[in-house]
C-alpha cells in the first residue's frame, strides 16, 4: 500500500517533460490561425450595434460610427421580408435536414453490401465530386439546362412539339430545383461518413447473425443502424445547428438572383448579402449575429434533448 501511494505522489507531481514541449509547440500553430481567423474578428460583432459610416480607417470607423443599440435588430423584425426569409430558411432547411441523413446512411448501407471493390468505389467517388463544385459551376450548368432560348431542357420540348418554358420566372419548379441540388452536391459528403462508420464495425458481429440465419436487413436493422446511431445523432444536432443559415451559392447563384423567384429563393443569408450591397453594414452584421446565436442555441437545445433521451448519443 505504502508503494502505491507513492507511486501515486510520483505522478501527480509530475514534471513538464520533453514531450509536453513538443505537443505543445504542435499546437501553437493552429492556436494561432484561431486567434487569428476566430477570435480577433469577434470584435467586429460591435458593428451590429452600431450606424456604420466610413471615417478614415476601419478602427476609426468602428469607434465613430453612431451607436445606435438594437436598431439594427429592429430591422430584420419589421422588414417586409423578413417573414420571407425566415420561413424559406427554416423550410428549405428541415427538407435537407430530414433527406441530408435518411438518404446517404441508406445510400451507405446499400454502397457497403457492393462486394465489387472497384465498383464501390466508383459509385463513392461519382457520388462525392459534387461536394468538391463550387455553385458558380453548378448555376453555369443548371443554365445550360434551363436556359430558355438553348437550353437543353427547352431544346427537347421543343423538338419534340411542345412550348419552352420561363424556367426562371417559374417558381412553383424552383423548391424542387433546389432540394435535388442540395441533395446531389451534399449527399456524397455525408455518404463518406457514414461509411466510415460503417467500416468500423466488428465483423465477428455480422458473421455471428449469418450462423444465427439473420437476412441483411435483419442484420441492418440490428447490427449497422445501432452501430451508427451516434454518429447519426451527433449529425442530426450539427444540422440543426445550422437550421437558420442558407448557402448563398444554392439560393442566389444557381437562380440567378432572378425577382421573379424572390418568394422562394429568399433566406436570411441572401438578405445579410442585398444589405451589404445596400452599404447598411450594420444590418448585415446584425443578421449575421443573429444567425450564430441561434446556432449556438439550437446546439445547445438540440443537445439537451438528446441527452436526455439518450445521453451516451449527446455530443455535451
Amino acid at each position: 500500500m505504502a508503494k502505491k501511494n507513492e507511486l501515486g505522489r510520483e505522478k501527480k507531481k509530475r514534471h513538464w517533460s520533453r514531450d509536453d514541449s513538443e505537443l505543445t509547440l504542435l499546437t501553437v500553430p493552429t492556436l494561432v490561425w484561431f486567434l487569428l481567423f476566430s477570435y480577433v474578428p469577434m470584435a467586429g460583432m460591435i458593428i451590429a450595434f452600431k450606424d456604420f459610416k466610413i471615417h478614415g480607417n476601419f478602427i476609426q470607423s468602428l469607434f465613430k460610427s453612431e451607436w445606435v443599440g438594437l436598431k439594427n435588430f429592429k430591422f430584420m423584425v419589421t422588414s417586409p421580408d423578413a417573414w420571407t426569409a425566415l420561413r424559406n430558411t427554416l423550410g428549405y432547411n428541415i427538407i435537407f435536414i430530414v433527406l441530408g441523413i435518411v438518404l446517404p446512411v441508406a445510400l451507405a448501407i446499400m454502397i457497403n453490401q457492393i462486394h465489387g471493390k472497384r465498383l464501390a468505389k466508383t459509385y463513392q467517388t461519382a457520388m462525392f465530386m459534387p461536394y468538391f463544385l463550387s455553385w458558380v459551376v453548378v448555376s453555369s450548368v443548371v443554365w445550360a439546362f434551363l436556359s430558355y432560348d438553348k437550353g437543353i431542357v427547352n431544346s427537347w420540348m421543343t423538338n419534340n412539339g411542345g412550348e419552352p418554358v420561363q424556367w426562371y420566372m417559374e417558381k412553383k419548379y424552383w423548391p424542387l430545383f433546389l432540394i435535388l441540388l442540395n441533395l446531389w452536391k451534399g449527399i456524397g459528403n455525408g455518404m463518406i461518413i457514414y461509411l466510415a462508420t460503417i467500416s468500423g464495425i466488428d465483423p465477428s458481429y455480422y458473421e455471428a447473425a449469418v450462423i444465427d440465419g439473420a437476412t441483411k436487413w435483419q442484420q441492418t436493422k440490428y447490427i449497422t443502424l445501432p452501430s451508427m446511431k451516434t454518429v447519426i445523432v451527433i449529425m442530426f444536432i450539427l444540422s440543426v445547428g445550422n437550421i437558420f443559415s442558407s448557402d448563398f451559392g444554392l439560393f442566389y447563384q444557381v437562380p440567378r438572383n432572378s425577382n421573379s423567384l424572390f418568394d422562394v429563393t429568399y433566406t436570411i443569408d441572401v438578405m445579410v448579402y442585398t444589405s451589404l450591397k445596400s452599404a447598411t453594414l450594420g444590418m448585415a452584421s446584425a443578421a449575421a449575429f443573429f444567425q450564430s446565436v441561434a446556432r449556438c442555441l439550437m446546439i445547445l437545445g438540440a443537445n439537451a434533448i438528446v441527452k436526455r433521451i439518450d445521453p451516451d448519443s449527446a455530443m455535451i
